[in-house]
Parts: structure tokens; C-alpha cells; sequence
């Protein structure tokens, strides 16, 4: 394998916040959890209604988004289960990420042509596993954080599975999701999202336990080769800035990579210090990829939740271009035409109101541009904007605004409603 497949950059949204950061940063797809069965208990997530628009939002740019359904379920909620995933899958749902085989079984089966991704909570470890998961129907694995490269490589080329790989973010002492120390410490189970992190806490005056931060920037080139499919940042807690931050490196150093087929590749020195400062659990390591194990992984004598953010960036929520041509002729309609402005064959057309004779002054072009350009914080930005009228016209600011509302809408659900399913 060399670089002919491009990787899906994966990044965490624990709210609308970081979903925005991840977009604007220049991610392919988002994870995120719903305020019910996700092993992020204490992220912000999303309520029901949020995440249908994240859905939407998400499909406007483009982008995919993976619903974290990843805690094992009692057996008492396993009939809510359908009832929670149905309006996110006739939305359009690109996935689901799962730990339980039960809920595995049910997804499966009652949700055709959505994608089940199995967890790094299940901790898929070989070729047996995969090729077992395969086999039912999970189109995906989040490969075990312990696996080597070589291990990963093994799995894609004996079962041909999608294998999800973290390049960055915390790593865990134990095999991912088969610790237990939360739930016998301190009744919170990891499996249930609350994990207390008990192997951050100091034993002795040491900090034994507690694993450095993951970073695969300086082997990114070597992971692309491996024939990886999709490169997830962890961080569902985090904030926007860490979003953007780590997203916008490693979109950065992919590009650059894929572009030059990994000749001449060396991150930078101001990369390789941003990822450390925006967060970091006393040093970083690259994981398991080309090490059994080591106690170069260990923060050993570093508090285990230092933190070193060297503060906020401005993170400009993404807009997506469009161009109009707008048409005001006294007594008639209006009209307004909207197309993306790299795809023009994706276009729509808005009527409003009808334009009256001006008693005064007829309404400029440039009055009418005023409050086209008036997109505020929704998907959408006018590129371009072209007028005719008939020099005699006026409308109700009113009216114009309704009608680039309407306009804007009409486009939202031009490239939503391709997603979108029935049941």
C-alpha cells in the first residue's frame, strides 16, 4: 500500500461548538454522543433535537457524522434502543459506533443500509475478531489502542474490514474498554461512560499508571501507508480550540503528505509544540504502533491532568459559498437563484413577494444586495451576487429577507434530502 487511498480524518464533537471547529478545521467526518448510551457520560453531547440538526449540518459541507452508541445496555433498555436511533437514521446517520453485540444484532437488522461500526470498547485485538464482526455485517472496527502497526495491517489484509485508528488524544493503562478499576473504586463504570480515571491518580508519590497523551504526527506518513481507513482524534470532552487545533495539524500534514506521496515529510516544530500545548497529560508518545510497551508511555513523575492550553483561538464558523442571481421587476414575483459556487448544477429557485412601483426613490442594486448578503450564522454565504431590476421597483425590506430565508432553506434541504431515509 502506498498513498492512493486518501484516509477519512475523523475528529470529536461534544457539542455544536466543537462540531463547528471540527468542520471549519477541515475534517472528513465527526463522532458524537447523544445525551443517552454514550461512553462519554460527562461531554456535553447532544439532546435529540441537536443532534438531527448536527446531522444536517454535517451533510451540508458534506462531511459524515457517527453516532457513539458505545456502553454495554442493560437488559431492560434494550426496547428503547430502536425508538432512541430511528429519527437519527431516517435523518440520514451515516453510523453507529457500538460496544454491545446485542445492540450489534439489533442495528443490523432493523436499520438497513446505516453503518455499524464496532468500538475500541470492544477491544478488537486480531484477525479472529474482525473477521468475526465482519461476518455479521459491522462494516467498521476501532482497532484496539494496543495494537501494533503491524497487527493493523494484518487485520486489513486478512478480512478487508474498515479499520478506525486514534492517531491522537489519551491513551488507557488497560486494554480499552476491559478496565474495571472505576466501576470496584468508586461505583462508576467505564462501560458506562463515567469513568473516574482512577490510573491518573498518584500511587506512592507516582504517577505509575497514568499514560502520556497519544501523538502520531512525526509516523502520520507511515500510517497512511498501512492502509488505515479512518484517522480518529479522541476528544469528545475537549474544547473548540482543541478541535481546531489538533484537526487543522493533522488535516494539514495529510494533504501535504498525500500531495507529495510522503517524500520529503517532517512536521514542523511549531505543529509538533502546538499539539503538545493545547493539551497534554505530562509528555506524549505515539502509542503502541512501533512498541510492545515501555515506561517511555508513563507520565511517571507528572500530575496526571496538567494541563498546558496556551489559550482560545478564533474559530470562524464555516460557511458554504453560494452564488444568486436576484430579479425585481415591479409588479411581479421576485426571484432569486441559488447555486453552489463550485457545483453550479445544484441550484434552486425561491419566489417571494411582488415588487411594487416606487412612490419615491426606486430601490438601488446595491439595496438589494444589502440585505441578500444578510446570511447571518446560517450554512450559507453569498460568493457572488448578481441583480437585475427594472429601475422603478420597490420592496418591503421584509419581503427580501423572507425571501433569502426561504432561499437558504430550499438549499439546506437540496443537499440534505439525499440522506434522508424511511423506515
Amino acid at each position: 500500500m502506498d498513498f492512493e487511498v486518501r484516509p477519512e480524518l475523523l475528529a470529536p464533537a461534544g457539542n455544536m461548538d466543537c462540531l463547528d471547529a471540527a468542520i471549519a478545521a477541515g475534517c472528513d467526518a465527526v463522532y458524537a454522543g447523544c445525551d443517552r448510551f454514550g461512553a462519554r457520560a460527562y461531554a456535553g453531547n447532544f439532546t435529540s433535537d441537536e443532534f438531527i440538526e448536527a446531522i444536517d449540518r454535517v451533510h451540508v459541507f458534506g462531511k459524515k457524522i457517527y453516532l457513539t452508541l458505545n456502553t454495554l445496555i442493560k437488559p431492560d433498555e434494550y426496547e428503547t434502543i430502536h425508538d432512541f436511533v430511528k429519527p437519527f437514521y431516517e435523518e440520514g446517520l451515516d453510523g453507529v459506533i457500538v460496544q454491545d453485540m446485542g445492540v450489534i444484532s439489533l442495528l443490523l437488522k432493523e436499520f438497513k443500509g446505516m453503518a455499524v461500526h464496532a468500538s475500541t470498547q470492544m477491544s478488537v485485538s486480531s484477525v479472529y475478531g474482525a473477521r468475526l464482526l465482519r461476518d455479521m455485517g459491522v462494516s467498521r472496527v476501532v482497532t484496539s489502542r494496543e495494537l501494533s502497526l503491524r497487527e493493523i495491517k494484518d487485520i486489513r489484509r486478512e478480512t478487508g474490514i474498515e479499520a478506525e485508528c486514534f492517531i491522537h488524544g489519551a491513551m488507557c493503562y488497560s486494554y480499552s474498554g476491559m478496565c474495571l478499576m472505576s466501576s470496584f473504586l468508586g461505583g462508576r463504570s467505564g462501560n458506562r461512560g463515567r469513568c473516574a480515571g482512577p490510573c491518573r491518580q498518584p500511587y506512592g508519590n507516582k504517577y505509575l499508571l497514568s499514560m502520556k497523551d497519544m501523538c502520531t504526527i512525526d509516523i502520520l506518513d507511515e500510517l497512511i501507508r498501512a492502509d488505515i481507513t479512518s484517522f480518529k482524534i479522541e476528544g469528545r470532552m475537549k474544547s473548540p480550540a482543541y478541535v481546531y487545533g489538533v484537526t487543522d495539524i493533522y488535516r494539514r500534514n495529510m494533504d501535504f503528505i498525500m500531495e507529495h506521496e510522503g517524500e520529503h515529510y517532517k512536521p514542523s516544530e511549531t505543529d509538533r509544540k502546538r499539539l503538545a500545548e493545547l493539551y497534554s497529560r505530562g509528555g506524549i508518545s505515539d502509542g503502541y504502533y512501533k512498541r510492545h510497551n515501555g515506561l517511555s508511555m508513563i507520565t511517571v513523575e507528572k500530575g496526571a491532568y496538567k494541563r498546558e492550553d496556551k489559550g482560545e483561538v478564533n474559530i470562524d464558523r464555516k460557511q458554504l459559498p453560494l452564488r444568486a442571481s436576484f430579479e425585481a421587476v415591479a409588479g411581479r414575483e421576485m426571484e432569486l437563484r441559488v447555486e453552489l459556487a463550485d457545483n453550479p448544477d445544484i441550484f434552486i429557485k425561491a419566489i417571494g413577494d411582488k415588487a411594487d412601483i416606487a412612490d419615491k426613490r426606486p430601490m438601488l442594486d446595491a439595496d438589494f444586495e444589502k440585505q441578500l448578503r444578510k446570511t447571518g450564522d446560517s450554512d450559507f454565504t453569498f460568493d457572488k451576487i448578481s441583480i437585475a431590476t427594472d429601475g422603478r421597483s420597490f420592496v418591503r425590506v421584509s419581503s427580501i429577507n423572507s425571501l433569502r430565508r426561504r432561499a437558504l432553506g430550499l438549499m439546506r434541504e437540496r443537499l440534505t434530502d439525499e440522506y434522508k431515509r424511511s423506515l
